[in-house]
């Protein structure tokens, strides 16, 4: 058995700083994605997935569990992140699988659109649809929130998951799924991140939602919610000092991988976890999000 205090790094010290979007070929101290490690089941077998942000970080780690279960993967990214989408689709296709680029601004509606449409007229069809692209927004006080930051998050991660699914149910069959990154911010609301966790709950409340919207159509909807999780998004929004200790102050006592949260995107996107609807599942180190 494994020590899961110990089976990862618990600190991540020299780690510069990153500005937006992020970059895991900038980073120091590489996330593990599950490259090495990910052994598939062929749960996924033949189906389509649309991954947002999935060059890298969670995104990445999904993308490659779930070409290593079978699946083609279409995933979008932002046009600077080309680099890493382009790793992501050399483990991808390392599996098997097709690995379709989309790269533009899900801000934008008509790309959440034509994100789909792409994926659709590419890989055939859509079986899967993993919300998990997001904006992370830091604050000190109310003072510092800037509108169009705000705005631009809220664009991102609540009304781009809208979008996305409005356009990608009517080609989903009974037994597809959608499965929505959140956070535990939904329920920690730390003090600094006040924006972040805003559109982090009103993830969960849409989870909730679509799930019961769309059960009559055999569309299953949850949502996975990651504690503090090592991937691009941390050097961008914090400092060198709080990069170091990130994680700590969990129960398990460090942070998080990306190769660790695949198997909740595996289990909630398969046919195990058929009973599972309107889920918030906590990949949290120990905080509690009930």
């Amino acid at each position: 058995m494994t020590n899961p205090r110990t089976s990862q790094p618990t600190s991540f010290p020299g780690e510069p700083q990153q500005p937006r979007p992020g970059l895991t070929t900038m980073m120091r101290i590489k996330p593990d994605h599950g490259e090495e490690s990910y052994v598939g089941k062929g749960l996924l077998r033949d189906k389509v997935a649309l991954i947002t942000g999935g060059d890298s970080g969670i995104g990445r780690a999904v993308a490659i569990a779930y070409a290593r279960e079978g699946a083609d993967v279409a995933i979008s990214y932002l046009a600077d992140e080309q680099a890493d989408a382009e790793e992501t689709r050399n483990w991808v296709e390392r599996a098997g699988r097709r690995c379709l680029l989309l790269p533009g601004d899900i801000r934008d509606r008509d790309h959440c659109a034509a994100l789909v449409e792409r994926t659709v007229a590419d890989l055939g069809r859509i079986d899967v649809l993993v919300n998990n692209a997001a904006a992370q927004t830091m604050n000190e006080g109310l003072e510092t929130i800037d509108d169009d930051e705000m705005q631009a998050a809220f664009s991102a991660n609540i009304f781009a998951m809208i979008r996305l699914a409005k356009a990608a149910v009517p080609h989903m069959a009974p037994g597809s799924a959608i499965v929505n990154t959140t956070s535990e911010q939904a329920k920690v609301a730390n003090k600094s991140m006040i924006v972040y966790a805003a559109t982090k709950g009103a993830i969960s409340s849409l989870t909730v939602g679509l799930s019961n919207l769309l059960a009559e159509q055999g569309i299953r909807v949850n949502a996975v919610a990651p504690g503090p999780v090592w991937t691009p998004i941390q050097p961008i929004a914090k400092s060198s000092d709080e990069l170091e200790t990130l994680g700590q102050d969990t129960p398990i006592g460090r942070a998080g991988q990306p190769a660790e949260l695949a198997p909740a995107f595996v289990l909630l996107a398969s046919g195990e976890g058929s009973y599972m609807s309107g889920a918030i599942v906590a990949v949290t180190g120990g905080v509690p999000i009930g």
